[in-house]
């Protein structure tokens, strides 16, 4: 009963708003190992691009599972060989990479939202309003901060400061120790995306279909662009671009410098909400949608290249790892595809409804269900 009322709360609530995701570095991180990457935030990376560094095989194959008590909906994080998922079963579980074997798991409320990890830490609210830092080693709270609504935002990180968003209608920026640095209303809705920092402004949006544009150091509005419609997604950024899926059938192709809008996309048939966030290669923007199909637009006019149905709907973020795209979809089912042409590579039954997305590391791929599972794919040696 409480999984299922805490979807039907996520689904009311989603209507309201979103934040978008990413941190833009000014200086360049250095080139990751391929096959050894880490997943450390959702999205995989500071932009939210939903590219991995790490590779795959070829053929995934089952590795490992871990079941949980609940519905696993948010993506893991995965560092330093161990991945952290989060479940409707109010805990948060730190496994093994390699095997799967339980390392600790820390009591909070149910969990929706995607950890992340920094610095030795692990960040993830859950539905009751806490947001919590989790010592990543030993599993102990190092500190917790109460908001007044469920989180099922991701967070992340400008300087020494945490951001994250909550159903209370606030995006939140924290200090190191957990204090509050300060709080943004975002009227008439909940802000359920992970934050974006780009040029010290981070954005967020409400039921007003408004995009506000915040100063990151002071938390006040420096402007505004009207979206023409709610946003539950999270979204991605590419230099001067974004690029977020909207309640109202449309994706948005932005300049986030000006603020001004560059393209829409909407389907032409039976066109559905987008919740999935989407994941955006050098020439592709691809995202999931409720109309059970995987779109795949040129990143520069938002013409549709390609989609690829599914039996169910995919509110999963698709992942991208060199020329293939994984995702799970609604219908039980992890698809890979190729990201040039959309055909399909590989399916595989995982035996329960997906709503989290994919997180790749070490030439792994980790994904958990709505019936409580958390596979482990790759390559068996």
């Amino acid at each position: 009963m409480r999984s299922t009322h805490l979807r039907s709360f996520a689904a009311f609530v989603a209507i309201g708003a979103f934040v978008f995701a990413a941190l833009l570095g000014i200086n360049a991180a250095p080139q990751a190992d391929k096959t050894t990457a880490d997943w450390p935030l959702f999205r995989g990376n500071a932009l939210q691009t939903g590219v991995a560094d790490s590779t795959l095989p070829d053929k995934l194959e089952v590795l490992w599972t871990f079941k949980a008590m609940d519905s696993v909906e948010a993506a893991a994080a995965i560092a330093d060989g161990a991945a952290y998922v989060g479940s409707l079963d109010e805990h948060l579980y730190a496994l093994k990479l390699k095997s799967g074997e339980k390392i600790w798991d820390y009591k909070a409320g149910p969990i929706a939202a995607p950890p992340s990890v920094r610095g030795g830490f692990v960040y993830v609210g859950d539905s009751d309003g806490a947001f919590h830092c989790v010592d990543a080693a030993a599993g102990k709270k190092k500190w917790s901060y109460e908001t007044g609504g469920e989180i099922r935002s991701g967070a992340n990180f400008s300087g020494d400061s945490v951001l994250f968003g909550s159903s209370d209608e606030h995006l939140y920026c924290l200090e190191k120790d957990g204090k509050l640095a300060w709080k943004f209303e975002v009227s008439g809705g909940p802000v359920l995306g992970t934050p974006v920092v780009v040029d010290g402004r981070t954005f967020a949006a409400g039921c007003d279909s408004t995009l506000h544009v915040i100063d990151v150091a002071s938390g006040k509005e420096k402007d505004k662009l009207d979206l023409g419609g709610q946003v539950a997604a999270s979204a991605a950024v590419v230099a001067d671009r974004l690029y977020v899926g909207t309640m109202t059938n449309q994706v948005l192709g932005i300049d986030w410098k000006k603020p001004a809008l560059d393209w829409t996309f909407e389907p032409e048939d039976r066109a559905q909400p987008f919740y999935s966030s989407a994941a955006v290669t050098d020439k592709l923007v691809i995202v999931g949608s409720r109309d059970r199909l995987v779109h795949a637009l040129d990143r520069k006019t938002g013409k549709e290249e390609w989609n690829f149905p599914t039996n169910g709907k995919v509110d999963s973020s698709p992942v991208v790892v060199g020329g293939r795209v994984y995702f799970g979809s609604a219908d039980g089912k992890l698809y890979v595809l190729d990201a040039a042409k959309g055909t399909l590579i590989q399916k595989i039954d995982l035996h329960g409804p997906i709503s989290a997305s994919p997180a790749v590391a070490g030439e792994k791929l980790i994904i958990g269900t709505e019936k409580g599972m958390v596979y482990c794919l790759g390559a068996k040696k």
